[in-house]
């Protein structure tokens, strides 16, 4: 995480917006773990760095939401707070708070950890192989715009290959896991001491992040993540100011430690360009390290006339753009993006390469929350954002 605030390196996060118990299963966390190692391999490309793979991953099960109640029909019940504190289905039983599911939660991630250990340790998610997977994406019409990388690439892969590089030995990929650190009694109760050193982390992953609707500087969840030393990121949103930047320094990395704080921001298309300088230019100036991550999906959600919560692709691009040109115009790095995805071929976001429309929403909207990038989706964005890396 320091390298990537320093521009050595660049962080991927993704993964779903809220796990579901239900599709905890092999294939469905293989199909995500291959996504996001095929937009890594995209992005090392275009990078020529280190990519940092982190995954919304084995312990996204809470969620903030804006409402405490939903009604249907009439009827209002708790709204679905993600499957660690009640259930997605709409019935007075379900939507009732119950603790007992933490300890489901704590048990499904563990088993989440141990299928991405045996698909990033095993061969599975070895360069050759993974090359390969894009190697389809690229034949499709819809996406020839980036053959033009694809098959340097390609070229590249066949270089080493003559030089004698032992692909067998690049078999083993870094595999992170991060959520978003909400229900404070279970990160509590997942806080440990590092018997060799002392410092006390929370194990539940290894990145945490606070929300933009958590980060209040004398809240409990900001006083919870500056006492334990994992890698912590911050949601930032539009209306934050430098002295909120410059408080959550303070408290959350006092010894100004390189990779400890990143601020994710997630402003909207519309307003990045107008919000981010100011705070870009604040924070290069105070001259502590930070790690600036952006979160183009958040700040992008809106409804579809036939009724369904849904981004649109050119808004997802077009903040992640801004974000780029912001920061080069400020002398800061870009250090990394962090979207919402799933390894699925749903119809949940507008537009890309596929042309999904507002008709084809009904089509394939699994989400339990907000809507995901689909498989095809996120290397196009891969692919994007390695245009942008290179220029």
């Amino acid at each position: 995480m320091e390298r990537a605030g320093q521009g050595k390196a660049f962080v991927l996060m993704g993964g779903d917006c809220a796990e579901s118990f239900e599709k905890g299963d092999a294939t469905t966390i293989r199909l995500k773990v291959q996504t996001i190692l095929q937009m890594a391999i995209v992005l090392t490309y275009g990078a020529s760095m280190p990519v940092v793979k982190i995954g919304r991953m084995a312990g996204q099960y809470a969620k903030p939401r804006s409402a405490d109640t939903e009604t249907r029909n009439g009827v209002t019940l708790p709204v679905y707070r993600g499957d660690c504190v009640n259930g997605h289905e709409f019935t007075k039983s379900a939507r009732v708070p119950d603790p007992k599911r933490m300890l489901d939660a704590y048990l499904r991630s563990g088993t989440t950890l141990n299928l991405i250990r045996a698909f990033t340790m095993g061969g599975y998610a070895s360069l050759s192989e993974v090359h390969s997977w894009n190697r389809g994406f690229t034949e499709n019409p819809a996406y020839a715009r980036f053959a033009t990388m694809a098959g340097e690439l390609d070229r590249s892969m066949r270089f080493m290959k003559a030089a004698g590089v032992d692909f067998g030995a690049l078999t083993q990929v870094d595999f992170y896991s991060a959520h978003e650190a909400l229900l404070l009694d279970y990160e509590d109760a997942m806080t440990r001491e590092d018997s060799r050193t002392g410092d006390p982390y929370d194990t539940s992953a290894h990145m945490l992040w606070i929300g933009e609707r958590t980060r209040d500087i004398d809240g409990a969840h900001v006083a919870l993540l500056s006492g334990v030393r994992n890698p912590i990121g911050v949601k930032i949103g539009p209306d934050a100011s430098p002295d909120e930047l410059y408080a959550l320094m303070d408290r959350l990395n006092p010894s100004g430690e390189g990779g400890r704080i990143s601020f994710i921001t997630r402003m909207g298309a519309d307003l990045i360009e107008e919000r981010l300088p100011a705070l870009a230019q604040a924070v290069k100036a105070d001259g502590r390290p930070v790690t600036w991550i952006c979160d183009p999906m958040h700040g992008n959600t809106i409804t579809s006339e036939n009724g369904y919560k849904t981004r649109r692709f050119a808004d997802i691009l077009a903040e992640t753009r801004s974000f780029f040109q912001v920061h080069r115009a400020v002398g800061t790095v870009p250090g990394g993006i962090h979207v919402e995805l799933t390894g699925d071929d749903v119809t949940e976001v507008l537009g890309g390469g596929e042309h999904i429309a507002e008709a084809d929403l009904e089509q394939r909207y699994e989400t339990l929350v907000d809507p995901r990038l689909n498989h095809q989706q996120s290397l196009e964005i891969a692919f994007e954002v390695a245009e942008m890396l290179r220029s």
